[in-house]
């Protein structure tokens, strides 16, 4: 009796492997903000998780757009309708696309249980899962090319079948690198949701 209990307790829900899914995101993109040089390192604050300390923003246009764009996603990710979600980093004076982080997302476990679903996996293992992508992302600027420009960013969320699209939303091109180079980081899983990383960007030689 008791350990079923205690299953059940530490069990995590369809919802929360969602939540997990959009608090790494909001780490790994500030993470990516930070170390890629798009905004000064003064606008951003060290914050401890996942035994890491990871820069985070402290602008508040970038706080709510993210705030807003997660929070949506979450819902998504609940209903299983998104397979990748896109930070894409634009030259602003020429539009072009310099850079492209690829969070692809396959659904696991019984997806018959329907938001009945849990998940056994101890949540230790997965935070540690996702300090190893997180230390990857950290020393990513090892190897990328120096971004000498003045770049801006936005969050592409690709949906599996058509959504209503929130109001403000709008439908995006393709967001291509041209003469491209990629490395895949490693993947994370709740045993609901995996999660894989990879970089694109472009080769300068």
């Amino acid at each position: 009796m008791t350990t079923n209990a205690q299953k059940s307790k530490s069990a995590i829900t369809l919802k929360g492997s969602a939540e997990i899914l959009c608090d790494y995101l909001d780490y790994g993109i500030n993470s990516i903000l930070f170390q890629r040089g798009l905004y000064p390192p003064e606008n951003f604050k060290a914050d401890e998780n996942y035994g890491l300390n990871i820069w985070m923003s402290t602008d508040n246009k970038i706080k709510e757009f993210l705030s807003t764009t997660l929070g949506q996603l979450k819902g998504w990710l609940v209903e299983r309708t998104v397979n990748k979600v896109a930070l894409v980093i634009t030259n602003v004076k020429t539009l072009e696309v310099m850079e492209r982080w690829d969070f692809n997302i396959e659904y696991e476990g019984d997806i018959k249980a329907g938001p009945d679903q849990t998940s056994d996996k101890p949540l230790k293992q997965i935070k540690n899962e996702i300090r190893d992508v997180l230390k990857q992302i950290a020393s990513s600027i090892s190897y990328l090319p120096l971004l000498d420009c003045l770049c801006s960013f936005d969050i592409h969320i690709y949906t599996i079948n058509d959504v209503e699209m929130p109001t403000g939303w709008a439908k995006s091109e393709p967001a291509n690198v041209k003469n491209a180079q990629n490395v895949k980081m490693r993947s994370f899983s709740t045993s609901i949701h995996k999660m894989e990383t990879m970089v694109t960007y472009k080769n300068v030689d």
